[in-house]
């Protein structure tokens, strides 16, 4: 799927989430809602640091292209080394390594880790990357005629507001992990559920995604999961414009409105 589709498809994840805890009586803060929203919609654009053409790759200038690079030449010999005798030799990473399980994880806990550690600095930097990228997928058509400078400077308030709002008693601080030391720890489930988002995302489309890796399918590797080949799409293809993203705005709304305890 496209950036945008991606981004939507992470927050409506995240609010689907809190729909469900609040249906079970354990109703997320309001602040948890929308920061893990947020949090969501970002990372759901993550998993294409693969590919020097993603949304990702302009969203921090040369920095992120140039992480892009990197990230592509990593997938590329991690997917080189680790293919079955049957899987073909690649001189491209895209939708290989960022793409699989142990990715997000790996992502996921590194990011609950620094925050966890670094405490209010490190919440501010995750929340800035992740801002940025919901802006960039989530108000596309604005980021590309905007200034990326206008685009930072939204995405540091936001950082700054949404981080003073959090560490306030109640707010949820230490949502879901209430141990001593375990404030904000929470924030990497939402990652990791934005990057496992963009995976089943991208399986709906012709060409799959690993996102079982590295347990081997049909003596495969790297085989590319996803629905049967009829109900596939090409990215972008009016089956995502037209009915994808719409459901995703529907339940988006719906999810909301339980998780902030308007319903039900």
């Amino acid at each position: 799927m496209m950036g945008p589709a991606h981004s939507l498809s992470g927050a409506a994840a995240w609010l689907g989430v809190g729909a469900a805890a609040a249906a079970l009586d354990h109703p997320m803060p309001w602040p948890v809602v929308v920061v893990g929203a947020l949090l969501c919609a970002g990372a759901a654009l993550a998993p294409d640091l693969d590919q020097k053409s993603a949304t990702i790759s302009r969203a921090f200038g040369p920095l992120s292209h140039a992480l892009c690079g990197v990230v592509d030449k990593l997938s590329t010999v991690v997917y080189n080394s680790t293919r079955s005798r049957g899987e073909r030799h690649r001189s491209g990473g895209h939708r290989t390594l960022t793409h699989t399980w142990p990715w997000a994880l790996f992502i996921g806990s590194g990011f609950s880790a620094a925050a966890a550690i670094w405490d209010r600095w490190a919440v501010l930097v995750i929340l800035f990357i992740h801002v940025v990228l919901a802006v960039e997928g989530l108000l596309w058509r604005m980021a590309r005629v905007s200034s990326d400078v206008l685009v930072w400077l939204l995405g540091a308030a936001c950082a700054w507001i949404l981080a003073g709002v959090l560490e306030q008693p109640g707010n949820g601080a230490d949502w879901l992990f209430t141990g001593d030391g375990q404030e904000y720890l929470w924030m990497g489930v939402p990652i990791v559920l934005g990057a496992l988002v963009h995976n089943i995302g991208d399986a709906l489309t012709i060409s799959g995604c690993p996102i079982l890796w590295p347990i081997p399918i049909a003596g495969k590797r790297w085989y590319p999961l996803g629905t049967p080949r009829f109900m596939r799409f090409r990215a972008g293809a009016w089956v995502e414009n037209a009915i994808l993203m719409p459901a995703f705005m529907v339940v988006s709304g719906a999810g909301s409105l339980v998780a902030l305890g308007f319903i039900g």
